[in-house]
């Protein structure tokens, strides 16, 4: 055993991921002849005629009503970036895993061999009918954006780039009690994002859908504004939609009179930047492992500091979202997971430590376990409301 090897072993890290995290079990029994008839042949023949004759069945007689794919191409994994479809494979697993323990959901990691747009979205379009939705996860921007899109458009069953969308929902719900905490009104904030990729696109967009007017972002080259030229076609978007105070320059002149900060960038914000912003106001410094700016210092600007990590009062982690957003839309039967539901998960969030904020718990535990089921119950009502119905599975 060659060195290297031994100390692999000698980590419980890598003990406890040994022969993967997850594993397919039987939800029927199989001990007798007469069970094997009825599960597999012949008595599944019989199953499989009335699926094909009407096949929005598969839903019952199936697990597509509580399954879901995870697929990734490698391209963005966490703040590792670009390692490829092997190295996303414990990732991925470990969304898995966190479907079933919190939403109830099936989901199986699909990680692909390829990092090409018409490729993937004809891949995933070819596995579709094995799954009732579709979990995107980890794919570079701004892949990311056109690739969800396409698939939303062409499958009948819901499609989420969590990367983009759990990420801004959990913000979104954070702010909402963060801005009640502190006594000043949502839509009056002034909002400051560092970083223009998926997360940070997102959770702009989300904001202003949740009724924020005055949102500011913030990528490598300075503020996101429409008089750049240098902006592809989604910031081009995003510069229309956002900054309607019409800042220029850099992060410093953006944050000055900024009520919060929102780093999801993975970048490093210097303090002095920080002194600019409105006294007690909020930081969510969201970058992880190392966030943009270390919890210690945001709270001598802020009166409110949020992160990704678990190790420091409140973490925003997706895993507060997308169980329960996957869990709902499948109980719905929706075909598409909306910009209201979206937000109704926010607000659902929000409310499971509403009557109990401090500046320590302005969201939930990710082991809180009314969080996916609050979630759950808020995102069907919402699809049942502005959700076209389940189609064809």
């Amino acid at each position: 055993m060659v060195e290297s090897e031994q100390f692999l072993e000698s980590q419980p890290i890598f003990e406890l991921h040994r022969g993967g995290k997850m594993a397919v079990q039987a939800t029927v029994p199989l001990s007798s002849r007469e069970d094997l008839s009825m599960a597999y042949t012949p008595g599944v023949a019989q199953v499989c005629e009335a699926i094909a004759a009407s096949p929005a069945l598969a839903r019952e007689y199936t697990w597509i009503g509580h399954a879901v794919a995870v697929v990734t191409d490698g391209s963005a994994v966490l703040g590792l970036g670009n390692i490829g479809p092997l190295a996303a494979m414990p990732v991925m697993e470990g969304k898995a895993i966190l479907f079933k323990q919190f939403g109830g959901v099936d989901a199986v990691p699909i990680c692909l061999d390829t990092q090409d747009t018409d490729e993937i979205i004809a891949i995933v379009k070819a596995l579709a009918p094995s799954f009732g939705g579709i979990n995107l996860e980890d794919i570079a921007s701004p892949r990311c954006f056109e690739i969800e899109r396409r698939l939303d458009d062409a499958l009948d069953i819901p499609v989420f780039h969590d990367d983009q969308h759990g990420t801004a929902i959990v913000v979104v719900a954070a702010l909402r009690n963060a801005a009640r905490l502190l006594g000043r009104k949502f839509g009056e904030l002034r909002v400051v994002i560092s970083g223009a990729g998926a997360a940070g696109i997102a959770v702009a967009r989300m904001l202003i859908a949740g009724g924020a007017a005055d949102v500011v972002v913030i990528d490598s080259r300075g503020v996101v504004h429409s008089g750049r030229t240098d902006l592809n076609t989604e910031k081009a978007s995003l510069a229309a939609e956002t900054n309607p105070r019409g800042v220029v320059g850099d992060i410093g002149d953006a944050l000055r009179g900024a009520d919060v900060l929102i780093g999801v960038s993975g970048g490093t914000i210097d303090e002095s930047a920080l002194a600019g912003m409105t006294p007690g106001g909020a930081i969510f410094a969201l970058a992880n492992p190392t966030p943009e700016v270390h919890p210690l210092i945001a709270a001598r600007y802020a009166a409110v500091v949020a992160t990704g990590r678990s190790d420091f009062p409140n973490q925003i982690n997706n895993v507060l979202a997308f169980p329960g957003v996957f869990r709902g839309a499948l109980d719905a039967k929706s075909t598409r997971i909306t910009e209201a539901m979206k937000l109704a998960a926010a607000d659902a969030i929000a409310a499971v430590v509403a009557d109990a904020l401090t500046p320590d718990a302005i969201v939930p535990s990710p082991l809180d376990p009314r969080v996916a089921p609050a979630v759950a119950r808020a995102v069907a009502a919402a699809a049942a409301r502005s959700a076209p119905p389940f189609s064809s599975i």
